[in-house]
């Protein structure tokens, strides 16, 4: 099984696993419950339009939800919206439900919740519906020069 996903990875010396399901319904929670993984372990990677024409990728737990102010005040961007279907499937190359930041078409700024650091191991989409890359989150933030921030919603208690 190759991606440009998977290929990016192998030319920078990434350490990595591939692991494949029968990808039938597109999200984190089905890919989590196929392949055993706790959902809080999963990355989603989401693309978001910075404004000015300018985009980003935010890595974000698959159980927790991204918190648009706090990713464009870590950023230093006025506001941050969720980019169109059709603008991060273009700028990535990949299907959404299989999009990964690695080998993106257009080099983006990469920004990761810090709380994916406490995982030894994570499951990242590899740019196929149906097929990740289990690896360090370590690895993840060195390999895209992400930055790390707080960037979930705070939980209304």
């Amino acid at each position: 099984m190759s991606t440009r996903a998977i290929q990016w990875l192998r030319k920078r010396k990434i350490d990595f696993s591939v692991i494949t399901y029968d990808h039938q319904i597109k999200g984190a929670v089905f890919a989590a419950q196929a392949v055993g993984v706790p959902l809080s372990q999963t990355v989603k990677t989401l693309v978001v339009d910075l404004g000015g024409r300018s985009f980003g990728l935010a890595l974000m737990p698959g159980d927790r939800q991204l918190s648009l102010k706090k990713l464009a005040r870590s950023l230093g961007v006025k506001k941050a919206g969720m980019a169109e279907v059709s603008d991060a499937e273009r700028l990535t190359g990949y299907h959404v439900g299989g999009i990964s930041p690695f080998g993106v078409r257009q080099r983006m700024v990469a920004i990761m919740d810090e709380s994916l650091m406490k995982h030894a191991q994570v499951l990242i989409n590899a740019g196929q519906r149906g097929v990740m890359v289990r690896m360090a989150p370590g690895d993840i933030a060195a390999g895209l020069n992400c930055r790390l921030a707080d960037l979930m919603v705070d939980e209304v208690v």
